[in-house]
Order: structure tokens, then sequence, then C-alpha cells
């Protein structure tokens, strides 16, 4: 690889455009209330729904963790995207109607609403956990990484702290207002850097990829065999869909997106603009990616292909623009995480226990919220370097606490008979197994690939809700009037939508989606 060196331009550049993303965050804050402050009103468009998901969503274990992956294992990583976009689909027609009509403000708020508080706290304690040593703490230490490049003797410790007053500059005084407002211009930023990075990749080593695929290599292949590293087939099944629920629909990052869309058929347009945006990340992340295999043999790790790239095949000059893009996928992600999770603890904590604050209360206990959040994990972030890479440490973690929260959204959404007490039973019950998993795993499962394990702790969790459910009451009447599935309301909407024309309808983007996805599917099979 190139010895690595930076202009005095491309300097200049990257300063002035992380300043502006700060003052164009503060200007565009709301903090006025409660609602303005965590959802922003609830009065974006579509189409600001869609880039803020996209923005949000490409992390550190997208944008760097996807193309290390790919690098070090081929294209079976953006098997974790296609099938994001089916779940995206099926969050848009059965589980964002609820979510929305609802009127909630988190995720946990909604397990409440259908069971009881002590699944709110639990799950809202979970996201709490998980935002803070998983999501903000890989962000922040992904952005350490690339700015290690930059400047080799710099402290990764200082350098963690430097983005993380960054990202809370704007993010605790202006809400989500601020933070949708920023992610547009770093979705743009992204797109447009992304797709200058994919020319110059082709440019120099296209070839590399074209024979691979021309010979048929496994590294080409989303498809692999039982025995992959990466991905084996049945995983693609049983395993990533549980996943995928978690990520989309069950976590307050992404959902809180959603929430803030002023109208169900919004949220839903917002979804499947996302859903083509993540399609593409075949071509500007993953492909990338695998191509750099070729140009960057024998790298010590893979979360370092990205960065290599920027650094290796971009002209001066044109730097700042990719730097530019990698720090706009971090730092939108970073501020995402910082205000959904302040969201989590003040309205399902904070509020629950002072009653009578007023929503001037509420928004200094987020602020403060966010500032106690973002400083756990800006000194825990260094411990990440640990791991093999961000996206096994992301993977693997997730799989162990998602199956038995994707459990209860199920059973609470599609079945009437499931009641609070054994929801939080089967909760309680996967956290235990999650925490000997940490310590017991090789014993119980042995070598057995973690997409493999996720059906297992899902079943588990499943049966025990469902039993617990069955030796105790049904629920109350009034638990199932607003969160539950109706046969009769889907078939109303769909009737509506052929009286109001299927071009305008959320539905034909979904169709368009599922087909592209297969198609993908079938091309690398």
């Amino acid at each position: 690889m190139n010895s690595f060196s930076i202009s005095t331009v491309d300097i200049i550049i990257l300063t002035a455009y992380i300043a502006f993303i700060v003052i164009w965050g503060l200007k565009h804050g709301k903090s006025s209330d409660s609602q303005s402050y965590f959802l922003a009103g609830r009065s974006m468009p579509w189409w600001i729904v869609g880039l803020s998901l996209f923005a949000a969503s490409i992390s550190s274990t997208t944008l760097i963790g996807q193309s290390g992956d790919a690098y070090d294992t081929g294209l079976a990583v953006f098997n974790y995207n296609l099938t994001g976009v089916i779940v995206m689909v099926f969050f848009a027609i059965f589980l964002l109607p609820l979510y929305i009509r609802s009127k909630v403000f988190t995720i946990p708020e909604f397990l409440e609403k259908r069971f009881d508080e002590r699944s709110r706290f639990y799950f809202s304690a979970i996201c709490i956990v998980g935002n803070i040593f998983l999501d903000a703490a890989g962000a922040l230490y992904a952005s350490a990484l690339i700015i290690k490049l930059i400047f080799p003797t710099a402290d990764l410790q200082v350098i963690i702290l430097i983005f993380a007053a960054i990202s809370a500059s704007y993010t605790i005084p202006g809400g989500l207002s601020s933070v949708i407002r920023t992610e547009i211009i770093q979705a743009v930023v992204l797109i447009a850097g992304s797709v200058l990075l994919t020319y110059f990749c082709f440019r120099q080593g296209g070839d590399y990829f074209y024979d691979l695929f021309a010979n048929n290599d496994i590294l080409t292949k989303l498809i692999r065999p039982m025995d992959d590293v990466a991905t084996p087939w049945l995983g693609l099944i049983v395993g990533m869909p549980v996943l995928g629920i978690y990520f989309w629909a069950n976590n307050q990052t992404m959902v809180q997106k959603v929430l803030s869309a002023r109208s169900v058929d919004e949220g839903r347009k917002g979804l499947m603009l996302n859903g083509f945006l993540t399609l593409a990340t075949l071509l500007i992340i993953a492909i990338p990616g695998l191509i750099a295999r070729g140009l960057f043999p024998g790298l010590e790790r893979p979360d370092m292909v990205y960065p290599a790239m920027v650094i290796n095949l971009i002209p001066k000059g044109l730097m700042a623009i990719l730097l530019a893009a990698l720090l706009s996928a971090l730092i939108s992600t970073l501020s995402a995480i910082l205000n959904s999770t302040s969201t989590l603890f003040t309205i399902d904590f904070y509020a629950r226990f002072h009653k009578q604050a007023d929503g001037r209360k509420l928004v200094v206990a987020g602020k403060i919220t966010s500032l106690v959040i973002i400083t756990i994990a800006a000194f825990w972030a260094p411990n990440i370097g640990r791991f093999d890479s961000l996206l096994k440490y992301y993977q693997e973690m997730l799989s162990y606490i998602s199956p038995p929260i994707v459990a209860a959204f199920i059973l609470g959404i599609f079945s009437k008979r499931v009641n609070g007490r054994g929801v939080f039973t089967g909760l309680v019950s996967g956290l235990a197994i999650a925490v000997m998993m940490l310590f017991f795993r090789d014993t119980l499962f042995g070598n057995l690939h973690f997409l493999l394990i996720v059906p297992f702790l899902f079943v588990i969790s499943l049966l025990i809700m469902v039993t617990t459910s069955r030796l105790t009451p049904a629920p109350a009447a009034d638990k199932l009037e607003e969160t539950t599935f109706r046969k009769a309301d889907l078939a109303a909407e769909w009737k509506g939508m052929k009286t109001g024309g299927w071009a305008h309808s959320y539905l034909s983007w979904a169709i368009i989606l599922l087909v592209a996805s297969a198609a993908i599917w079938i091309v690398f099979r």
C-alpha cells in the first residue's frame, strides 16, 4: 500500500465540512417541547424519512464492517442488506401502521400498550445498553481508526473524545430535528462519495472482480454451502430475518425516523426509498470491498479496507470528499443513536417516575442523558479493538439479545392470546440464555455458526411466551385494540389503493424491491 499523506487543501475542506454540519444541525434544531425534540414534531415527508434512515443505517457496521467482510469472505455479507429489504417491506405492511397509529414515542412504549410496563422497562433497558456499548461505541471506534490513518501518532482515546464532542455539539441542543436535517446532507455526501470511490475502484481493479465472477468463484456467491464460515445458506432463512426484524422494526434508532413521518403513507414510502438505497450498497460498498482484496492483499485488519481504498485510490483534492463521506456515515449514525437512546431513557424511565414533568423538563432530562451516554460510549470504545472486526462484534452480540425481543413483537402483533406475563417471562428467560451464551457458547453449541444459533434462541423464547400465556388469563380487550394486526384493516387499505391508483402506492415500490432482491440473489447465486 502506498504511504499516506493528505494535502492541506483536503484537510481544510474536511474541517470546513465538519464545521458546516455542526452549524447546520444547530440551525435546524427544535427543542421547544418534547414532541419537537424527540420526534421532530411528527412532520417529516417520505423523502426525508428515507434519506435519514439510509444515513443512520450506513454505520460503522456497514460502511466499515461490510466492506471489510467483503474483503475477507466475499459478497455473502450483502445477504444482510437483501434480507433487510424484505424485512422493510414486512415492516411497512404489518408493523408500521400500528406503531404510528398508537402515537408512541418509543418502541418499548408500544410493548406496554400491548402487554405491560415490565416488558417496556426490560426492552428499553436492553436497547439503552446495546445502543451505548454496541452502536455508539462502534461508531466512535470506527471514526478513530480513520483519523489514525491521517495522524498515526494521535492517541486513540483523544480522537474518540473529539468525535464524541462533534456529534454531541448539535445533537444534544437540537434533538431529532437536528439529527434528521444533518442526515439529509450526510446521505447525499455519502452516496456521492461512495459512487466516486466505486468508479476509481473499478478503474484500477475491476478486472479482478470480473475474473472472479466469470470463474464462478465462491467469493462472488451470495448462497453458500452449510459449512461456509461467512453465511451458511440455512442461516439466510432461519437467522438473518430475526436479526433484520430487530434492526429495522424493533430498533429505536431506526424506527424513530419513521415515527417522525407525518403519516403512515409517508413513513412507508420513506422505508421503500431506503430499501432502494440499501440495494445500491452492493455496488458502492460490497463489490468495492471485494475488489480491494485484489488491490491490497494481506491487510492486517479487514476494518481498514475502506480507509485503505480512500487513501490509495483517490487523487489528492478529491480525497476530502471521500473522507467526508466516510465521516458522514459515522457521525450521522452516532447522532441518531445518541438521540434515540436519550429518548428511550427520558420517555421510558424519567417521565414514568416524574409524572408531573412538563415538556421543558423532559427536554432538559433528554439533554443531560445524551451527555452521560456519549461519555460512557467514548470511554468504552477503545475496548472494541480486542474483537476480530466491527461487524463480527456487532452481529454476534446482537444474535444473543435480539431473538426474545423479536419473538415478543411477532407474537404480540399476530396473536391475541399472548399476555404480558408470558412475554415478560420469555424476555427474562431469553436474557438468562444470552448471559449463558457469553460464557458457555462453545459448550452449548460448539462451532455452530451464530446465524444457526439464532433460531434456537428465538423458538425457545417463543415457546416460553406461548406456554406461560396459555397457563395464565388472556389479555384484556383494551390491550388489543390498536396493537394487533387485523385482516380487515389490510383488506380495506388495499381496496383503497385500487381506487387511488397503484402507481402512487407504496406497495408498487415494495413489489419492485422484492423483484430486484430476487434478481440479485439469482445473478450472484
